[in-house]
């Protein structure tokens, strides 16, 4: 039997990321993704919305088909 699994090269939001530390994010995201690790991502709100800045995933978990990213958001591109 076979895993689902998504990969991914850019960090979307929708939104829903927590705040760990000063730049420090936490996202869950539904199924099991895999993205790069410690190299430079983009992280918007959408897939289609412009940038909102760059991030390193420092900590990547798979549990009950959930995915939890925790990011270092590196720069800013802007507060909207």
């Amino acid at each position: 039997m076979g895993m689902p699994l998504e990969l991914n090269t850019m960090i979307i939001t929708k939104g829903k990321e927590k705040r760990i530390e000063e730049n420090v994010f936490q996202l869950v995201k539904d199924g099991y993704r895999l993205y790069p690790m410690n190299i430079p991502l983009e992280v918007r709100k959408t897939l289609i919305s412009d940038p909102t800045g760059t991030a390193e995933i420092i900590k990547l978990e798979w549990a009950d088909n959930k995915t939890v990213l925790t990011y270092n958001l590196t720069s800013l591109y802007s507060t909207n």
